[in-house]
C-alpha cells in the first residue's frame, strides 16, 4: 500500500540523504529526536523517544506517503526511556519491522518491567507518569540482538554498520550510515542544544547519567566514532551536527573536567548537591567562553541535564573499582 505524501508536520525536519529528524516533544521542543531513514521505499526508525511520541512517528510516515509495513527496522541506540520508551508501542503498529537492539538491552525490550523499575528509581512516579507513560513489551521473535561490526541493509543497498559503544551505558550501540557518512550516536557523543549555537558553531557536552557511566570506555567510544572520519553525527539531543572534530574535542575536554570535579568531591557529605553546583559553574564558564549571550537566562535549559549528570557521576564514584555495573540499565 502506498500513501500520498503530504506536507511535513512542524515537528519533522528533512536533513537530506533520506534522513528525517522527528521532534518527539519530550520535555520541550528540540530536545529529543527520533530519526526516520527512508531509502527506495523502505524505512527504519533509529530511536523512538518515549511512548507519548509514537503518534508523531506514525504521522511522519503518513506525511512521507509510507505505509506502516514499509518499515523494516526499529533500532534503539540504547534502552534508556527517552530513546526506547516508545519502541514497544511503535512495534505494535509496524507489522514488518524487526527491532535491532544491543544484546544487553534486548531482554528489557522483551520484558520491560525491570527497565521501568530502574527508571522509576531515578525519575520518580510523577515524572514517569508525566513524561514516559506505559512500557509495552516486544515479542521475542521480533527482537534481534546486534553485535559489534554488524551490518544491516535497508532498501536493498543502503548499509547501516553497528558498533558497540559502551561508556554512557553498556547497552549502547551506534549506527554508521555509509550513505551520509554520519553516526547515529544516541548519547555517546553527548548533547547539543540549538539554543546554545553561536557564530563559533554548536556547543556540546557529555551525558554522564546513571547508572552505568564508565568515563574511560566513553572516551574510547568517541575515539572509535571519530576514526570513521564522519561528516556529521545525528545526536538524539539534538539533531544533525557537523564540525564533528571540534565538537568531539569539546565533549572529551568537558568529560575530563567533569571527572576531575567528581573526584574532588568524592569525600563531600552531600556529594550530589556539591556536584550540581560544580557542574553549573563548569557549564556556565564553558558557555560564556563559547560566546553564548544571556547565559544566566538560558541556563535553566540545562537543569535536568545537570541533575542527571551529577547523579551519574555520584553513582560512578560510589562503585568499587572493578565491580562492573549495576543492572537493570
Amino acid at each position: 500500500m502506498t500513501l500520498m505524501p503530504t506536507a511535513l508536520p512542524h515537528f519533522v525536519e528533512a536533513l537530506g540523504a533520506g534522513v528525517y529528524a522527528i521532534d518527539t516533544g519530550f520535555q520541550r521542543a528540540r530536545f529529543d529526536a527520533a530519526y526516520l531513514m527512508v531509502h527506495r521505499g523502505r524505512a527504519a526508525f533509529i530511536d523512538t523517544g518515549p511512548a507519548p511520541a509514537v503518534p508523531r512517528l506514525l504521522a511522519a510516515l503518513n506525511a512521507l506517503g509510507l505505509a506502516r509495513d514499509a518499515v523494516d527496522f526499529v533500532i534503539p541506540t540504547h534502552v534508556h526511556l527517552d530513546h526506547a520508551g516508545g519502541a514497544g508501542l511503535l512495534m505494535r503498529e509496524l507489522p514488518a519491522a524487526t527491532m535491532v537492539v544491543h544484546p544487553r538491552g534486548a531482554r528489557h525490550m522483551i520484558d520491560p518491567s525491570a527497565l521501568y523499575q530502574g527508571a522509576l528509581a531515578v525519575y520518580g512516579a510523577a515524572e514517569m507518569a508525566r513524561s514516559y507513560g506505559s512500557l509495552v513489551a516486544v515479542e521475542a521473535a521480533r527482537v534481534r540482538a546486534s553485535h559489534d561490526a554488524m551490518n544491516l541493509v535497508l532498501g536493498g543497498d543502503r548499509v547501516l554498520h553497528l558498533i558497540d559503544t559502551p561508556g554512557h551505558a553498556r547497552h549502547h550501540h551506534c549506527i554508521w550510515d555509509v550513505a551520509s557518512r554520519g553516526w547515529f550516536t544516541g548519547d555517546t557523543f553527548g548533547s547539543s542544544y540549538r539554543e546554545f549555537d553561536t557564530a563559533h558553531g554548536a556547543w556540546a557536552f557529555p551525558n554522564t547519567v546513571p547508572v552505568q557511566l564508565d568515563p574511560p570506555a566513553l572516551r574510547a567510544s568517541v575515539a572509535r566514532l571519530m576514526s570513521f572520519d564522519p561528516a556529521c553525527v545525528y545526536a538524539t539531543h539534538y539533531s544533525r551536527l557537523t564540525d564533528v572534530p571540534r565538537l568531539a574535542m569539546r565533549v572529551l575536554a568537558l568529560l575530563d573536567d567533569m571527572v576531575a570535579l567528581a573526584e574532588q568531591h568524592a569525600g563531600t557529605l552531600d556529594r550530589h548537591a556539591a556536584l550540581v553546583r560544580a557542574l553549573t559553574v563548569l557549564y556556565t564558564r564553558s558557555l560564556v567562553e563559547h560566546g553564548v549571550p544571556g547565559v544566566p537566562e538560558k541556563l535553566p535549559l540545562l537543569t535536568m541535564d545537570i541533575d542527571l549528570n551529577a547523579q551519574g557521576l555520584d553513582t560512578w564514584l560510589g562503585r568499587p573499582p572493578g565491580s562492573g555495573v549495576q543492572t537493570p540499565p
